[in-house]
């Protein structure tokens, strides 16, 4: 038997796939959640969330928003695993170390913040300190979304059609990854930098560590989304009914507009005071575009930084080449 899965090619990588580029864009765009994000930055924002007049319930919002990336960044890392051991292509194989590495620097950072800003500001200000595993910040439907991803990805041990593959692509790069992760950010970036989008949101705090934080993560989530949706549509022309792509998503959209919509047990508004019903908008129509352009076979992947834009501000953090 032999030690390769293809011992037909010349070389061993295939230097113009897409999954090549891609793997290539992760290597060049590397960065360290412990040493790229400066102490100083954090520092910052701990005074400025300490000196500033944010209010406990609008404070356990944006504690909210934090364990939820935490976690989510967390369960994404444990269940990308069964992906790698599905394809078949070295290329696409490599691809997928880079971002299981990817998810758990997103998660050390998320634990760094809480550690280094969130707990230290509860504590300055009297506030209760809570823990980023707290039950209280995770709502029905996130719990029940996560759960449905890991269902879709442990699928694929057992089940090698190419329509469990679709299914598990949507359930991750594209409701997880895409829709609720790019909601996520459209919120912070609303709340916490100048350049946001105007959300209404209360007061003028921004908060540079965390929205450095957050475009770091939004540029590896932007290959991580353009390689899933460049796989769908790959696997629809190859003979997948793309109402699978339609079904599955709109069946998740529900699921991904309770996590990000209006809690019923908070008050004073959503994340930093925002309107969460213009959270749940937007997630909708992310969730609408994605369908269009992997069900499209003619329609061109956008780059990455197109895919990790946040409309409606100046977006300075995102990056990425196609």
């Amino acid at each position: 038997m032999s030690r390769y899965s293809d011992n037909t090619r010349a070389h061993r990588l295939d230097p113009d796939s897409f999954a090549s580029g891609y793997f290539r864009n992760a290597v060049y765009r590397h960065w360290d959640p412990y040493e790229d994000i400066a102490d100083e930055l954090l520092e910052q924002d701990r005074e400025r969330l300490t000196e500033s007049e944010i209010t406990e319930p609008l404070f356990d919002g944006l504690r909210g928003t934090l364990a939820a990336f935490g976690a989510g960044e967390e369960a994404v890392t444990e269940d990308l695993a069964p992906l790698c051991m599905r394809l078949d292509s070295i290329e696409k194989q490599m691809f997928v170390t880079t971002q299981i590495y990817e998810e758990a620097k997103h998660t050390a950072f998320f634990d760094r913040y809480w550690r280094d800003v969130i707990d230290p500001v509860a504590e300055a200000k009297g506030f209760e300190v809570t823990a980023p595993t707290d039950e209280r910040y995770f709502r029905d439907g996130y719990e029940e979304l996560f759960d449905r991803t890991e269902t879709a990805m442990h699928n694929l041990l057992e089940d090698d059609s190419d329509e469990a593959l679709v299914e598990a692509y949507c359930h991750y790069h594209l409701a997880v990854e895409s829709v609720l992760a790019q909601t996520g950010y459209y919120g912070i970036q609303a709340a916490y930098s100048p350049s946001g989008p105007d959300l209404g949101a209360e007061g003028n705090l921004h908060l540079e560590g965390l929205v450095e934080g957050i475009s770091y993560i939004r540029s590896d989530e932007g290959r991580h989304v353009g390689f899933g949706m460049h796989e769908v549509q790959d696997l629809v022309e190859a003979g997948v009914d793309p109402n699978i792509v339609n079904e599955t998503l709109s069946d998740l959209l529900p699921l991904v507009a309770e996590a990000v919509g209006p809690d019923p047990n908070a008050s004073g508004g959503g994340e930093g005071g925002l309107d969460p019903n213009a959270l749940v908008e937007y997630a909708s129509e992310k969730v609408a575009r994605r369908i269009e352009i992997i069900t499209d076979t003619t329609a061109e992947i956008p780059p990455v930084e197109e895919l990790v834009h946040i409309e409606g501000g100046a977006d300075a953090g995102a990056t990425g080449d196609d």
